[in-house]
């Protein structure tokens, strides 16, 4: 069955398996009265679409699928869970006469979301308990769960198994299972939820007594092991789906994608079409312009194929249409009909067999074009014996080297439907997330990258996977701060979650922050000395005092407008890593003598630890148990990578000072004890993953320097005993808007140079240095191979760097004269112990040909870095 539904100007969709009358008013809908006055009084302004067609069949306690837009909010079954839970004559032949749902979540903080909405949608119940069961690893803590008076169980599958090597019994009085966002739970514990549900399957079959059995299913994507559920778990479900292309999968409808060159689209679906007439089958082709619909038109009509065309310019109406369409059909004529992605509404057509994709759809608009062919969806659950039969509907994608945009989301959606992948897509869509990656270049690093070595949805993590030099290393952590990287003493003050924090490292004789603050303290205890900022800048350190401690702080947002004298602000404290919200007139002039010292803050992370059971985000408890045991206090720990003003510790042990014995104690390891909590897991990969990272672009790798000292033949280049501190040179320029294109081809990879300088000018000047340089779409990187450079300057203006140090005494300048404009302002200049890096921003972007406007012989292009342009990349072709 289906149905459409008219809200306002839309149609909404709505796939089903079974007839079912939906309950478009909270007030008709089949749920307990207390239900819906607690959904009235939290302002609840539903039901939705899908919930109208959810809550009867599970309030009657039928098997549900429901596949939805909004197949994460639990809504769409928890009301009618509530309202199966009153009808205590259901359950009397249980023991306590009461049956336990249980929710698996696929995570703890999903878990904790529902049990909260429990509590609030379950006050106007009688008797309701529900019961929150998050386990670690730790064998006693299952045993100890005491579940015999609740009503509702919410978990996750990993702790479900845990809690069942103690709790068998539970499977007795489980009445109701609830597989909450199924697709994610079948992607990250498949097995574990299989289990789940072969124990369910047998417990059932093995009951004394007559009770309800009842599965529900709710998500926003089908997936592969949806079938299985309900072949093998489910007693004829209702079957839900109000998302077109969810349905199009469970409907069976087969996705073939052809690739060609964009030039042969036309031949290419002449081609198909051949195929199809001989089927008398009904086709749709769509494209998105009304010039490639006459196109189509002409070039169908020269080659003998009757069709029709419509697109917002045409004079034949959608009613007139439709009428040729029916009659072409009904006289055995194959039917064809052209026309845009906008005519479709208009038409309403459902009874088409075969979609061809002109243009590359967007997946949004790729299920709107599916919706066409929904009369002959599938409704079995496909296998091998009835796919022949069931599949009626197909859908052709003409994949060309131009259709990149759409790509990564229509080939997670072909995965997803089991369909034949040609390389070529798979090859465009790694394009197009690169390319995406570059776009998130001015984010921050990711923090799920840094703290676990891993993002698990880069797609869909909005932050940057690479390095990026002007971010990462816009401050760096100073010799001084580091001088035995196998002990430093650290004193973590703002906690992150278990395995992050920003703090200080400290020195054990004298430590220039305490001497500083000592000072700051004393000077603005003086009130002459608290003057008010009237005029704030961002980046500027100014006073704050607290009580009796003074704070630096750097001001990081402002208000949109300065209406007010005083208003609120964001400060970040640079000596503690924390941010907050002040009244303005709180800031103080911080004099230059208490600026000196670079900010003080850095980030600490604890390496080769991981939450338990795939989460991606620590437990509450260990974040709040260490939280309170290590705020403030002393720990030593070895540096085993650096980044800007990031570490990476393993291990960091808590110590304790024993001054009468003078000496140090170990108390606790916090990589050991967030183990033997059970709630967390070894991540061996994490630093080997982070030092790849940072071999990715030129970046200071702390790593080896700190840890790994060794010898190796440098060509005279002395030995490294500490990593060298790097300094960042910025200087602002006029911006241009000015942009030159460089051509295309395989010119583009030619070793660009300049003229070599006349040898009386180039004594004046001093030596200059060899020169390397590789770009990407958005910067030009130039390493400068100059060895412990000191008093170095590197001047940038739109279309020109100079860069001048001294090396051993001898003074090296390279005065460079850009082929294209740069943003100055953004461009940096990094020194390495063996060289320096100059990353230039460009101004526009795209490939540039070349890197200077005349040869220079001791510049030269660095081929092992550089990275072909997407455009010189071949398509292929089959």
């Amino acid at each position: 069955f289906q149905s459409f539904r008219n809200v306002g100007e839309e149609k909404n969709f709505v796939f089903l398996s079974k007839k079912i009358e939906p309950s478009s008013v909270l007030e008709t809908a089949p749920l307990f009265h207390g239900v819906k006055k607690e959904l009235d009084q939290n302002e609840f302004s539903g039901p939705t679409f899908t919930e109208s067609y959810c809550w009867p069949p599970v309030a009657r306690g039928y098997d549900v699928v429901a596949i939805s837009h909004q197949g994460n909010d639990p809504l769409l079954y928890i009301p009618p869970v509530l309202t199966l839970l009153q009808l205590g004559s259901a359950y009397q032949a249980l023991p306590n006469t009461s049956g336990v749902p249980l929710i698996l979540c696929p995570g703890w903080k999903k878990a904790q979301l529902i049990f909260d909405q429990l509590k609030t949608y379950g006050r106007g119940c009688r008797h309701l308990h529900p019961k929150l069961i998050i386990l670690g690893q730790n064998k006693k803590a299952a045993g100890q769960v005491e579940i015999r008076g609740c009503e509702v169980v919410v978990t996750t599958p990993y702790n479900l198994l845990r809690l069942l090597e103690h709790n068998t019994w539970l499977l007795c009085r489980l009445c109701h299972l609830v597989l909450d966002e199924i697709e994610v739970l079948f992607s990250d514990a498949t097995e574990q939820v299989f289990t789940t549900l072969d124990c369910y399957k047998k417990a059932t079959a093995q009951a004394q007594v007559n009770s309800p059995h009842q599965i529900i299913a709710v998500g926003s994507q089908w997936n592969k092991h949806t079938t299985r559920l309900i072949k093998e778990f489910m007693n004829d479900p209702y079957i839900v789906i109000t998302v077109i292309e969810e349905a199009a999968i469970f409907g069976n409808v087969q996705q073939v994608v052809q690739p060609c060159m964009n030039s042969n689209r036309t031949a290419e679906l002449l081609k198909i079409l051949h195929f199809t007439q001989r089927n008398l089958q009904k086709v749709l082709v769509f494209t998105d312009s009304v010039t490639e619909v006459e196109m189509i038109h002409k070039a169908l009509k020269s080659n003998s194929i009757v069709s029709l065309k419509k697109h917002k310019e045409s004079k034949c109406n959608a009613k007139c249409v439709m009428e040729r369409w029916r009659k072409m059909h009904s006289s055995g004529t194959p039917a064809v009909l052209v026309l845009t992605d906008d005519c479709l509404q208009p038409l309403g057509i459902t009874d088409a067999t075969c979609v061809i994709h002109f243009s590359f759809p967007s997946l949004g608009v790729f299920g709107q074009r599916l919706q066409c062919t929904s009369d002959n969806f599938c409704t079995g659950i496909k296998d091998s014996v009835v796919n022949q039969e069931c599949t009626k509907a197909k859908s052709v994608i003409l994949l060309t080297q131009n259709s990149s945009c759409h790509a990564p989301g229509i080939l997670h959606y072909l995965k997803r439907a089991e369909a034949e992948i040609p390389e070529e897509l798979h090859d465009l869509t790694a394009r197009v997330l690169e390319s995406e990656q570059d776009d998130k270049f001015s984010r921050p690093l990711c923090a799920s990258l840094k703290t676990f070595g891993i993002c698990r949805n880069r797609t869909a993590c909005p932050d940057r996977h690479k390095i990026n030099l002007s971010i990462d290393m816009a401050q760096n952590i100073t010799d001084e701060m580091i001088e035995t990287p196998e002990r430093v003493t650290i004193v973590p003050l703002v906690i992150v979650h278990a395995t992050n924090y920003f703090g200080r490292i400290v020195k054990k004789l004298k430590d220039q922050y305490t001497v500083l603050a000592k000072e700051m303290n004393d000077y603005f205890k003086v009130p002459g000395h608290r003057i008010s900022v009237n005029t704030m800048e961002k980046s500027v350190f100014y006073g704050l005092s607290e009580g009796a401690i003074c704070h630096r702080v750097q001001v990081v947002e402002t208000p949109a407008t300065d209406e007010e004298n005083v208003c609120k602000v964001t400060i970040k404290y640079v000596d503690e890593g924390r941010t907050s919200q002040v009244n303005s007139d709180q800031l103080l002039h911080l004099p230059a003598k208490f600026q000196s010292l670079p900010p003080q803050a850095v980030e600490i992370i604890v390496c080769r630890v991981k939450p338990i059971d795939n989460e991606v985000e620590w437990n509450p408890k260990v974040t709040d148990h260490f939280r309170h045991k290590i705020k403030g206090k002393l720990h030593q720990a070895k540096v085993v990578h650096t980044l800007g003003k990031t570490v990476w510790v393993d291990p960091m042990v808590g110590v304790t000072h024993l001054p009468t014995v003078k000496m140090w104690i170990n108390e606790y390891n916090i990589r050991s004890e967030i183990l033997s909590m059970g709630l967390g897991t070894d991540n061996p990969e994490h630093v080997a993953e982070i030092q790849k990272l940072c071999r990715q672009k030129p970046v200071l790798d702390c790593a080896e320097n700190l840890e790994h000292f060794t010898k190796e033949d440098t060509a005279g280049l002395e030995e490294a005993s500490s990593p060298q501190d790097t300094s960042i040179q910025e200087n602002s320029a006029e911006s241009c808007n000015t942009s030159v294109s460089p051509p295309r081809g395989k010119s583009f990879y030619g070793v660009a140079q300049t003229k070599a300088e006349d040898s009386t000018l180039h004594q004046q000047k001093g030596s200059h240095p060899q020169i390397k340089w590789f770009q990407d779409n958005m910067t030009v990187t130039l390493k400068v191979q100059i060895l412990r450079a000191a008093d170095s300057k590197c001047e940038f203006s739109k279309e020109k760097v100079v860069f001048s140090a001294y090396s051993k005494g001898k003074l090296y300048v390279a005065d460079l004269e850009l082929y294209q404009s740069i943003i100055a302002e953004k461009s940096t200049c990094v020194i390495k112990d063996t060289e320096a890096v100059i990353l230039l921003v460009k101004e526009k972007k795209g490939a540039w040909c070349k890197l200077l406007k005349d040869k220079n012989v001791h510049v030269s292009l660095d081929f092992e870095r550089w990275e072909e342009s997407e455009d010189e990349r071949p398509f292929t072709v089959g």
